[in-house]
């Protein structure tokens, strides 16, 4: 569980550098926003 909470907080933090919101860097790497939001939380099922 720890490298999803690692992953998430990478994710949020480099889009985050980026200027983008969840929904502009979904479409970016071709997920939808509530993937992204999943991520940052650290609760995808990946």
């Amino acid at each position: 569980m720890e490298s999803k909470k690692t992953f998430g907080a990478y994710i949020c933090r480099r889009r985050k550098e980026l200027g983008l919101t969840q929904r502009e860097f979904a479409d970016k790497l071709f997920v939808t926003e509530s993937a992204v939001s999943k991520w940052e939380r650290g609760v995808s099922h990946s």
